[in-house]
């Protein structure tokens, strides 16, 4: 089988599906590589109970969800709140079989903080309230997915990003995050999506500064669900992603 393989993890709100445009196109353009959708905790075909979650049981379904396919070197690539996932799948993968990290329109927190502490906007409100729940949070209403989301889409790609809308456990913002087990020499890149209103170009840059060691940042003209509104841009990235991952030395 060909490697590495790409494997992208989705956001809060999310499942696996949200990447069907994007795998799609990398059918297309670079058919030879394979690719796994993860399915978090408690989504898709991933048991789970949102009301139980941990950063570490996220990363031990990505590490199964890879050792399932087969998959032994690999780009792992983490869309918004997975950017406190990614570091720690790759704690659990280790450097030998990750090969480079690809962070798109991600939230990193704090060193030992929260993703509370780093939103602004729309956002905080609504996450601070969501994490005094007692059970998990429905998908949001559908005029606030669309303007925070889906702004600049067709509407044949905003019907498919808000169908497929999912319920979150209210812990995703509250939850400590460490990246001090993080392998400190996986080469690590960030896509940045300048039209984005949910995570906005400014709360990316403060996260790229927290990650540490971004040696390219790629800026895409999109919305924060450029997996959708953009597949082909960001198939094409992706690719090149998995041929510096592969390129000797």
């Amino acid at each position: 089988m060909p490697e590495p393989g790409l494997v992208l993890v989705h956001g809060g709100h999310h499942d696996a599906r949200c990447w069907e445009p994007t795998v799609a196109a990398l059918a297309r353009c670079a058919p030879d590589i394979p690719v796994v959708s993860v399915d978090l905790p408690g989504r898709g075909r991933s048991p789970g109970d949102l009301m139980e979650y941990s950063v570490d049981g996220c990363a031990e379904a990505v590490a199964t969800q890879v050792e399932a396919a087969g998959l032994r070197t690999i780009v792992l690539v983490g869309h918004s709140a997975a950017g406190m996932v990614v570091p720690a799948a790759a704690e659990r993968l280790g450097a030998d079989r990750v090969r480079l990290m690809v962070f798109v329109a991600a939230s990193v927190p704090p060193e030992g903080g929260t993703i509370l502490d780093t939103l602004q906007g729309p956002w905080r409100p609504v996450a601070a309230r969501a994490a005094r729940r007692t059970s998990p949070i429905p998908a949001p209403p559908r005029i606030f997915a669309a303007a925070t989301f889906c702004n600049g889409m067709t509407s044949v790609q905003k019907k498919f990003a808000l169908d497929r809308l999912c319920p979150e456990t209210p812990l995703l913002s509250v939850l400590p995050v460490s990246r001090a087990g993080m392998p400190a020499d996986i080469p690590r890149t960030w896509v940045l999506t300048r039209k984005d209103r949910s995570l906005r170009p400014a709360h990316q840059r403060a996260s790229i500064e927290r990650l540490g060691g971004v040696e390219e940042v790629i800026e895409v003209d999109a919305c924060h669900d450029v997996m959708i509104s953009h597949p082909a841009r960001l198939a094409e990235i992706l690719r090149a992603q998995v041929e510096r991952a592969a390129a000797p030395g």
